[in-house]
């Protein structure tokens, strides 16, 4: 029995390492899913560290694999564990650690993009928007097949105040590829800012805390990776909905190289494409000829405010989108260039 006035932290017991575990198992990395394990436990313990206290915490780690950064979270003192692993093969060996952590670890055997975690975790844990960030942590090593998409549906999840920021604002410690990583922090006027930089800075604080070498992986990936924290903020930068900010800040970046009004032209129907234009960047005070990477995320706020005054005046707008439009002018040149064929 432990001293009076002392605490007892848990601490795992001695286990294979993961080494140990990847040939017992016979784990392989699969490069279609571009798998790499990280085996150095001194890096999984450096990650963990950077997500903050996990001591009594309730921690979502996504892509666990083999379960390097599983042994370092249990190893911090949290509540509870809930991994979400897609890979069947890397089952039996959590399994091993969950044995070895009774009541700590919990497996989900899913996949990540389409689980559920809202119910995950105790209702208690809930905190209001505005109050300090919940006793509630996601981490993973992502696989970079999936960590744009997953980062994006995140970030609309925080939005909406939704799946994981149901209980508030939930923080993140995530890998990335180090280029991805780069573009999530990028400031204004960088080279490396991007879709990724405004979708993220508008919602999250966001900061690129290590980079981890390449060579610390196996299989070696042929880039570095960078390890990125985020905390929601109380309050957006931008108040409009998700989906309006997405729209706005896509259209800019798909020219990135062409003045901002290039990208914002797309916005409207061709008939009225100029005037449209016009308008809206009277309406935001925002120079025609600044290039997209730099505008920062005011400027961002003031075209999305524009554009949704414009929206409210034309509601069909919203759904206008030039792709289609151009598919359709397509298929009508193609038609007309047929029936002159048949003619001749």
């Amino acid at each position: 029995m432990a001293a009076s006035g002392t605490l007892t932290t848990f601490r795992l017991p001695p286990l294979p390492t993961i080494r140990e575990i990847i040939k017992l198992f016979r784990l392989q990395a699969v490069k279609q899913l571009s798998q790499n394990f990280l085996l150095d436990l001194r890096l999984t313990d450096k990650i963990v560290r950077k997500a903050g206290n996990l001591t009594d915490a309730y921690v979502y780690e996504v892509g666990p694999g083999p379960g390097g950064i599983t042994r370092s979270i249990l190893n911090a003192g949290v509540a509870e564990l809930l991994v979400v692993e897609k890979d069947s093969r890397f089952i039996p060996g959590l399994q091993m650690l969950s044995d070895a952590a009774p009541g700590k670890l919990r497996i989900v055997h899913g996949d990540v993009l389409t689980f559920k975690i809202e119910k995950a975790f105790p209702e208690s844990l809930k905190r209001q928007w505005e109050d300090d960030p919940p006793n509630v942590h996601i981490i993973g090593n992502l696989p970079f097949s999936v960590s744009t998409p997953l980062i994006i549906k995140w970030l609309e999840n925080v939005s909406h105040r939704d799946g994981p920021f149901a209980y508030g604002r939930t923080q993140m410690t995530l890998t990335f590829q180090k280029e991805v990583a780069e573009r999530l922090t990028a400031s204004t006027g960088s080279k490396q800012r991007s879709r990724l930089s405004v979708m993220a800075q508008y919602l999250c604080s966001v900061e690129q805390v290590f980079t981890i070498p390449g060579r610390a992986f196996v299989p070696k990936p042929e880039v570095d990776v960078g390890v990125v924290h985020f905390t929601p903020l109380t309050q957006p930068r931008i108040t409009q909905p998700f989906e309006l900010v997405e729209k706005v800040v896509q259209n800019v970046f798909q020219f990135r190289r062409k003045f901002c009004h290039r990208g914002l032209s797309m916005l409207f129907p061709e008939t009225r494409r100029p005037e449209s234009t016009g308008k809206l960047l009277e309406l935001a005070d925002v120079d025609p000829t600044l290039r997209p990477r730099q505008l920062s995320v005011s400027h961002f706020k003031s075209l999305c405010d524009a554009y949704r005054q414009m929206c409210d005046e034309d509601p069909r707008l919203f759904a206008y989108n030039f792709r289609e439009e151009l598919k359709k002018s397509k298929s009508k040149f193609q038609e007309e260039d047929d029936t002159e064929r048949y003619r001749l």
